[in-house]
């Protein structure tokens, strides 16, 4: 059973980069959420139903999801945010975590595949 079987979609796009951000803005809040994507990488798609990239949240956060994506943020608040930013900060999760955040898999294997000759 998949860990995000029961999340809720809250937003969708086309791109990664979008969702993204959004994700980020929820996990800023203290929410859960991950990216689901469909793209086909391959062939840099995004039109269609081969591009859909999604932000999933549990289903008790949904409301709450959805009233901070509605929030809007004045020049003055982004100026802020922006000028206040550490690019040297640590990264909010582990490389492992957040690769499951930005994927929607419950389990990413870094590790080499095995050799069969």
């Amino acid at each position: 059973m998949s860990t995000y079987e029961n999340w809720v979609p809250v937003f969708s796009t086309g791109t990664d980069y979008e969702a993204d951000m959004v994700r980020d803005r929820l996990d800023d809040a203290g929410l859960p959420a991950v990216v689901l994507t469909k793209r086909d990488h391959a062939f840099n798609l995004n039109v269609g139903d081969l591009a859909n990239v999604i932000v999933l949240v549990p289903p008790e956060h949904v409301d709450e999801a959805r009233d901070i994506m509605q929030e809007r943020l004045t020049d003055e608040e982004l100026e802020k945010a922006a000028l206040s930013a550490d690019p040297d900060a640590p990264d909010a999760h582990p490389p492992e975590q957040q690769s499951r955040l930005d994927s929607g898999h419950d389990r990413i294997d870094f590790s080499a595949p095995d050799d069969e000759d």
